[in-house]
């Protein structure tokens, strides 16, 4: 994959199946958010599956890895972000199982066809406009606040493209769960499963991992929580087993 690397571009080992993927030395990377929404999300044997807003394309790529699911397609604004991924692809020879499309999540209903897939995946922009601090690097704004789309923007485009009983997972900060709850409800999408991410097994959690099923009955599953460290520095054995990494000793 080297030969595929352009200026301020570094190749990263994702620890499974040999799989490895292009990241900006200097811009942005995927984090441990996006490695937890591919564990948590469920995908059944020749599945059709969309990532909106897939950036570096990891996820599409984990959960080829992971899953038994038959196709896979991310979804990306940003024409750089969207070759690099589709460069991974190719990388890591995966050109028939994995699409990347350069397009707009708003106009994603006119890209795919509706009523098409069985599973969507999003790790959204988690700042609301110009809450927070906003990243001066565009790609790295972009991907962190509402700046292209709205989280309604991604619900509406779900309740569109998934099948009737289509799941929707995705990964989002705490502060925002009665919101985007009450838009995925109104769009059709019923939340069904919950997990809560804390940092330390005594802190609050900071993030949520949700599954929504489009027409589903109203009953939801919250699961254990998720605690990443139980030291400084250190993972749960969880957070060790799902990045398929060795126990620190």
């Amino acid at each position: 994959m080297k030969s595929r690397l352009l200026p301020d571009e570094r190749i990263d080992d994702l620890g499974i199946r040999g799989y490895e993927i292009i990241q900006k030395e200097h811009g942005f990377r995927f984090g441990m958010d996006a490695v937890l929404l591919s564990s948590f999300a469920k995908v059944k044997a020749g599945a059709k599956v969309l990532d909106l807003g897939t950036g570096t394309g990891i996820i599409p790529i984990l959960m080829e890895a992971k899953t038994k699911g038959k196709h896979f397609f991310g979804l990306e604004i940003q024409s750089e972000m969207a070759k690099m991924a589709q460069r991974s692809v190719m990388g890591n020879h995966l050109e028939e199982k994995i699409q990347i499309v350069e397009g707009d999540i708003k106009e994603a209903s006119t890209i795919f066809s509706h009523d098409s897939f069985d599973v969507i995946t999003s790790n959204p922009p988690y700042m609301i406009g110009n809450h927070g601090l906003q990243n001066p690097e565009e790609e790295k704004a972009i991907a962190r606040h509402e700046i292209l789309c709205d989280f309604k923007d991604i619900s509406e485009t779900c309740r569109k493209l998934l099948k009737n009983k289509g799941k929707f997972f995705l990964v989002h900060r705490c502060f925002r769960l009665a919101e985007i709850m009450k838009t995925l409800q109104q769009d059709g999408l019923e939340p069904k499963r919950i997990r809560f991410v804390h940092p330390f097994i005594d802190k609050e959690p900071n993030i949520f991992l949700l599954e929504a099923v489009k027409g589903g009955n109203s009953r939801m599953i919250v699961e254990p929580p998720l605690i990443v460290y139980k030291d400084t520095n250190q993972y749960t054995d969880e957070i060790y087993e799902i990045y398929g990494m060795k126990k620190e000793t």
